[in-house]
């Protein structure tokens, strides 16, 4: 079988297998999550998925416990959500949080009949409501932004090769498709399937065409183009697989663009004009810093896949099987999940890749598989979802 994040294709062409993961070592105010930044936010999150993992049972076991010192999450759940018959669970994809505290996640479903690609819940994992048929089989990114007095969806597409604003109940504002005005596009045959949006401080936006042709590309508050940088390579300033992207503007920051580099395991910090800054790396003593040298990178992150922020903390989902948070000075704080033997078998062998995602009798609690997205509800928890078959939502409860 092909590796689909081999250099030598130049890019994908199928978003069959843009998901993954290779083997190798490891004026509006903000987005969806820049909410949960804000003080006096509404009680936590309480679980009411069927499946609660031993919650003190008589056996005297407990929740699995992640993390460390003042970042340890207790796993409440990793079925979270009553989910409605009618729609079964593709690939979990996405995950925002609204002001509200409802709780909206995308899916990539295979269903013969199409199927709403976006489910909303209460804090309380009921549903609530359902859209988006015309996302079907490529439910992927979704971010929410508040402009004005009004929140709104930005959502992606990647088999459809789509993107959207919409009202938080899925009314289309504007639609984005094969983005012919940045000039990339032109040949029939060049690929395009956008992954990601990330916000720029004056209104504008970023669409990350990930499973594409490696592009990100920027627009005006006015959904004008504005430039594209970026395309296929290892070199600075170039992507293989910008999966997410997303306006770091943490206090005390020049405000800057850091972006999931998937395929080439690392952060890539860039201007908000597309210049190239430095890759995130770290010392044997964990300390961080940026650079231009590709020979001596020490990325600490292994195959990164969205952000957000919380405060000062940096939330990264990876899909080797943990998620990481970094500090305001971007050393790492914890890897969420992380046990080598555990990715190993996840990651499986030449043979048999990846047997742990479609098998649940291998899924072990208290472990994750591949976390593909993840954010903060406004207490400091998390929802992390994962791109395994039948779909995933883990809630998991701050503790310290």
């Amino acid at each position: 079988m092909s590796d689909p994040n081999d250099s030598s294709t130049g890019g994908r062409t199928s978003a069959d297998t843009a998901d993954t993961p290779d083997r190798r070592s490891p004026l509006p105010e903000t987005s969806r999550r820049g909410f949960l930044q804000a003080a006096g936010a509404t009680a936590a999150v309480a679980s009411v998925s069927p499946l609660i993992l031993n919650a003190a049972d008589k056996a005297g076991s407990k929740n699995p416990i992640m993390g460390e010192g003042a970042f340890q999450y207790e796993v409440i759940s990793q079925n979270w959500g009553e989910l409605p018959s009618h729609i079964p669970w593709g690939e979990t994809h996405g995950v925002a949080v609204d002001q509200a505290g409802l709780v909206y996640i995308t899916h990539r479903s295979n269903a013969p009949e199409p199927v709403d690609a976006v489910v909303v819940f209460d804090s309380l994992g009921k549903f609530v409501r359902s859209f988006g048929k015309e996302y079907h089989t490529g439910g992927h990114g979704i971010d929410i932004r508040k402009e004005g007095n009004e929140e709104f969806l930005y959502l992606c597409s990647t088999r459809v090769g789509i993107v959207t604003k919409t009202t938080l109940k899925g009314e289309i504002i504007w639609k984005k498709e094969r983005l012919l005005e940045t000039g990339k596009y032109d040949d029939p045959k060049t690929p395009y399937s956008p992954t990601n949006i990330a916000f720029s401080p004056d209104g504008g936006f970023y669409i990350g065409d990930g499973y594409g042709s490696h592009w990100i590309h920027h627009f005006d508050k006015d959904g004008r183009w504005v430039r594209t940088f970026g395309g296929f390579g290892s070199q600075p300033g170039q992507f293989q697989t910008p999966h997410g992207q997303w306006l770091d503007n943490r206090s005390g920051r020049e405000p800057s663009l850091v972006v999931a580099d998937r395929a080439n395991a690392r952060l890539q910090y860039m201007t908000l004009a597309g210049q190239h800054l430095g890759f995130l790396t770290q010392d044997a003593d964990g300390k961080s810093g940026l650079t231009s040298d590709v020979t001596t990178l020490k990325s600490p992150v292994s195959f990164p896949a969205h952000f957000d922020i919380r405060g000062d903390v940096l939330l990264v989902p990876d899909l080797h099987s943990r998620v990481t948070l970094f500090d305001g000075s971007n050393r790492v704080i914890t890897h969420l999940g992380y046990d080598p033997e555990w990715t190993r078998q996840v990651l499986g062998t030449d043979d048999n890749k990846f047997p742990v995602r479609r098998d649940r009798a291998l899924w072990q609690p208290g472990k994750f598989i591949h976390p593909h997205d993840a954010c903060f509800d406004h207490s400091g928890n998390l929802f992390v979802v994962e791109w395994v078959l039948g779909g995933r939502v883990n809630f998991l409860r701050h503790v310290s």
